[in-house]
């Protein structure tokens, strides 16, 4: 082979040019662990490292090693846009040298933030002045990258995108590109340091001062109306930037960060002061906006005032998520013509309950054998549980029925859900008994579409789907009845258009992006009491 091309996570596999080989990540760390590397060393014309963009690649020494050893010429890191760094050895040597001195400096990293974090409480009892004539300031701090779909994705779109229709013109500082973001909004890009970027968290933490940076350039000579951050772990930029241009601080709370480590992945390494900033973030901010009454009652018990604490579900654009949407492409390109198709779509995380619609399926097709000639699942995106869902429908038969899209765009997905005859969203409970928090963005998706929708009942699902009418609500985690009820859609044509038609006029009445942006505005304006200008 003349070129080894090991691609990055989250970004599709691209053709394979004559002569080259192509890898994904997943199965290099594969060949690590078999010791199929060594079988490759100085095997390669040239090596190659796959990223989506070059800003966001930090410091990858160990790829970058195990391509030099496999490559007998260059070696580089590209991105999608085609843009080349070579990896040469002194930039091999430097990452080095770099990891060699960066653990003596963890210490003094914490230390830092401490201190800052500690010159920032306890936060000040402000009064800042609103000016809507003004421009805001949107932060997604957030370091992930690549991330095309998903509802991070549709939050910060759909907030972003409707912002300046109460304000002036929007601006927007962010780590990655944000997927169908509304032509002619301006964004800038924060490049995340390549210091500590081989070590768990401390990234995050690195991030504060590039931030802030980012924003003294980006506002200077202009007037702010307000700083909106999404907040993401470890990150007090916003708190920062709010305080030195004396405006409003409105912080997007998804949920913490510290309960999430400890219930959907592991336990923070530095629990301690991610929750101190966390907390540092709650008790600064003006306006706290939050998805759902569960998060509300969370935050409110940790000792913030209720009135700071807005409860604002997510919504939907209703002109790209629509009924007259055409998926028959889609439906042609996975053989699903003639088929009933049971539809999900998502990033398969634990609280999705991925695994109990596959467990549902297995059911359909158990109590019916005759079923298995037209009726088919579409698993839309990729995941942590996927495959957890995979193997519950090969064990019970099912797989053959069952058809995987991976990840796609998040632009695609209308069409991969206009595709689908009936839309499932199966979330399942939190796993410490707490209430389930979420808004799911998907909820809305599927309302706009105008399918029917079978779902838990469960919070806020419960909330805003009327049982019968908009949709069909099951008890959480239960696929017996998840299969009953996507059984009975299935045999009733009149049903599924009535809980599209109904679903479709309830989303567009309450929950577009524009009424979720406007309600977030009317609430600052509200709680802003030196006066709004308009």
């Amino acid at each position: 082979m003349s070129t080894l091309t090991i691609v990055r996570p989250g970004l599709p596999l691209p053709a394979a040019r004559p002569g080259e080989l192509v890898l994904p990540f997943d199965e290099f760390v594969n060949w690590a662990r078999r010791g199929t590397v060594l079988a490759h060393i100085a095997r390669h014309q040239e090596g190659r490292l796959l990223v989506y963009r070059l800003e966001s690649s930090g410091r990858p020494l160990p790829l970058g090693l195990a391509l030099r050893a496999m490559s007998r010429g260059r070696v580089a890191i590209e991105d999608v846009s085609g843009r080349r760094r070579p990896v040469t050895a002194g930039l091999l040597a430097r990452w080095t040298a770099q990891i060699v001195r960066e653990p003596f400096q963890i210490r003094s990293l914490l230390r830092r933030v401490e201190r800052e974090v500690g010159d920032l409480e306890p936060a000040p009892r402000r009064e800042p002045h609103l000016d809507l004539t003004a421009s805001p300031l949107y932060l997604r701090t957030d370091l992930s990258f690549g991330v095309r779909a998903g509802g991070m994705v549709a939050h910060v779109a759909g907030v972003v995108n409707e912002l300046d229709r109460f304000t002036a013109p929007v601006q927007v500082l962010t780590t990655d590109d944000i997927p169908t973001l509304r032509p002619g909004i301006e964004a800038g890009l924060v490049a995340p340091r390549e210091a500590f970027w081989n070590f768990k968290e401390l990234p995050t933490f690195m991030l504060n001062d590039a931030f802030v940076t980012a924003a003294e350039a980006a506002t200077a000579g202009r007037r702010t109306a307000f700083v909106y951050q999404r907040y993401s772990l470890n990150n007090y930029a916003g708190i920062r930037i709010a305080r030195r241009l004396g405006v409003p601080f409105v912080l997007e709370y998804n949920g913490s960060e510290v309960w999430m480590g400890r219930n959907w992945s592991r336990p923070l390494r530095h629990e301690a002061l991610s929750r101190r900033i966390e907390m540092l973030n709650l008790s600064s901010a003006d306006l706290i906006v939050v998805v759902s009454r569960a998060m509300r009652d969370d935050v409110v018990a940790r000792g913030i005032e209720p009135d700071r604490v807005f409860a604002n579900p997510n919504g939907v654009d209703i002109d790209r998520y629509r009924p007259d949407i055409d998926g028959r492409a889609i439906r042609a390109r996975h053989r699903l013509d003639g088929a009933f198709v049971v539809g999900f779509i998502g990033t398969f995380g634990p609280w999705h309950g991925a695994e109990v619609l596959a467990e549902a399926f297995v059911r359909l097709l158990q109590a019916d054998p005759a079923r298995r000639r037209t009726l088919r699942l579409l698993m839309i995106g990729d995941g942590a549980r996927l495959p957890a869902a995979r193997d519950i429908l090969i064990a019970g038969g099912a797989i053959d029925a069952a058809v995987f899209t991976g990840l796609i765009a998040h632009e695609d997905g209308p069409a991969h859900l206009a595709a689908c005859d009936v839309l499932a969203s199966p979330h399942v409970p939190n796993p410490d008994g707490t209430p389930f928090f979420g808004s799911p963005t998907k909820l809305f998706e599927y309302m706009a579409m105008g399918k029917p929708i079978v779902a838990s009942d469960l919070d806020q699902i419960g909330e805003v789907l009327d049982d019968h009418r908009t949709a069909l609500l099951v008890r959480p985690g239960d696929a017996s009845a998840l299969a009953q009820a996507l059984a009975e859609v299935a045999g009733d044509a009149d049903l599924r258009t009535a809980l599209g038609e109904a679903a479709r006029q309830e989303a567009t009445a309450r929950y577009t992006w524009r009424a979720h942006t406007q309600r977030t505005i009317n609430q600052l304006s509200r709680l802003t009491s030196l006066g709004v200008e308009t």
